[in-house]
């Protein structure tokens, strides 16, 4: 069954290496497509993505080159509308290959199934810089073919992670990239965040996010916001402690840091077990902590890691010392798919003063080239009657703006927020997506907060999540 992410090769230096971390991070069928090396050039490259295949139990597919194919022993080969023929592809490499063919429109694809082909490429659904289109059917034309053909469909061109689940919703079992990979400086981490997106087809709970964070007995903050809110949105929520406070909404009174061995031993147990899609950090408490949660990321080999770097309680108690900061900027940043610093954490972590637009955008710059691919920089402690976040990939930056609330009951509104963009991120949505849900329900969870406790109360994380849950429905 051809379905998820399908990597289409390009003639770029160290593919091999490339593809490899890409296989890595999420691809569920590669396509070797050549045009510029030899016939003895292609069958080297050919064979060592062959054995990259094999190693990690995905098809190997060869475009258009019959003889190529057979002569590499692939899984499979994919024919254009006048590369030949499905009963020629089968006769030269065996009842089982898998055979693909490209199609533009229904009458194509209805005519690639009934010759038997296994799957059907469909596109382009996007214009794209790199090539002119010839065909641009679009997700609207791929819908509709959907409905008339069984076989799976993969649709291609121009697709990248903010479109792309507008051709998934429209029906594709499989979506065709190359450069949205290939060209990214981490290929397996752009794998990653586009095989995700398919989470978005199953059914509740939609995939699953590992909160390693410390306790908040008021239950605010915490790991206890992380699972409230993770379990809620959808998502499903397994926790690794790495301490215990005694709090309410009043402050921290004492804490007591989890072993660093015992952390692993969580890590371990949970991470050898569970498919988790993304992990999400708060409370890290110590150094070593920090130290053994890198090593293990690392080991599993977890991708999506959404940093949120928890380190003054809302009472102002420091949640994490000096020696610990040291090692998150040098063990963890470099591999956070999104850090979520307030101005405060920011500061600390980067040394400048924020102030004002400006040096907030200084500062996401200073995180992303201190390691972390995306930055979202909390505006929450600025005044004024607007509270703006900044996302920065690096190029691009996004606001996402509400309101500021005049209210007390914000314990715990941090470890919420990021523990939402997290299980938006494992629910299949791309990080503008999720991120600007996860404000929208932040909003809400502050906006319904009722007065508990005699400090700062906690936020309304069931209401806020029955709202958000009627306008998805």
């Amino acid at each position: 069954m051809i379905k998820g992410l399908y990597l289409i090769t390009d003639h770029e230096d160290r593919l091999p290496e490339r593809v490899e971390d890409a296989l890595a991070g999420g691809v569920r069928c590669l396509q070797y497509r050549n045009k510029t090396k030899d016939f003895v050039g292609k069958l080297d490259e050919g064979r060592e993505l062959r054995r990259l295949c094999s190693r990690h139990g995905i098809p190997f597919i060869v475009n258009d080159d019959l003889k190529l194919a057979a002569e590499i022993g692939a899984d499979g080969v994919h024919l254009g509308q006048e590369d030949g023929s499905v009963a020629e592809a089968r006769l030269v490499l065996g009842g089982d290959a898998i055979i693909g063919v490209s199609t533009h429109n229904v009458e194509e694809a209805l005519r690639a199934e009934a010759e038997g082909a296994d799957y059907i490429g469909f596109g382009a659904m996007f214009p794209t810089e790199s090539k002119e289109v010839r065909y641009l059917p679009g997700p609207g034309a791929l819908a509709e073919v959907r409905k008339k053909v069984r076989i799976p469909m993969v649709a291609i061109g121009g697709i990248n992670r903010d479109n792309a689940c507008q051709v998934i919703d429209a029906g594709a079992d499989a979506i065709a990239v190359i450069s949205a990979v290939l060209s990214d400086r981490a290929p397996g981490l752009a794998a990653a965040e586009l095989a995700l997106l398919f989470n978005r087809r199953l059914p509740f709970p939609r995939g699953s996010v590992l909160t390693v964070a410390g306790s908040d007995s008021g239950g605010g903050a915490g790991i206890q916001a992380d699972i409230k809110t993770i379990t809620l949105l959808g998502s499903y929520a397994a926790s690794v402690v790495t301490a215990l406070t005694a709090q309410n909404t009043r402050g921290v009174r004492a804490i007591h840091g989890a072993p660093a061995p015992f952390v692993a031993e969580q890590l371990d147990a949970v991470l050898s077990d569970l498919p988790v899609d993304v992990v999400k950090t708060g409370m890290l408490f110590s150094s070593p902590i920090l130290e053994v949660l890198a090593e293990k990321l690392a080991f599993y080999d977890k991708r999506l890691l959404v940093l949120d770097p928890v380190m003054i309680a809302k009472g102002g108690s420091s949640l994490i010392d000096d020696s610990a900061v040291a090692s998150l900027v040098e063990k963890l940043l470099p591999r956070a798919y999104l850090v979520t610093p307030n101005l405060p954490e920011a500061e600390r972590l980067t040394g400048l003063t924020i102030r004002d637009r400006k040096t907030m955008e200084q500062a996401c710059y200073g995180l992303h080239r201190l390691g972390a691919r995306n930055v979202l920089l909390k505006g929450g402690h600025h005044h004024g009657p607007d509270a703006t976040d900044l996302l920065f990939d690096g190029t691009i930056f996004r606001c996402f703006t509400s309101k500021r609330l005049d209210t007390v009951n914000t314990h715990g509104t941090g470890c919420t927020y990021a523990s939402a963009i997290a299980a938006f991120l494992a629910m299949g949505e791309p990080l503008p997506v999720a991120v600007g849900k996860a404000k929208q329900f932040i909003t809400e969870a502050i906006t319904l907060a009722a007065p508990l406790g005699s400090g700062q109360g906690p936020v309304n994380h069931f209401q806020a999540a029955r709202k958000m849950l009627e306008t998805m429905e």
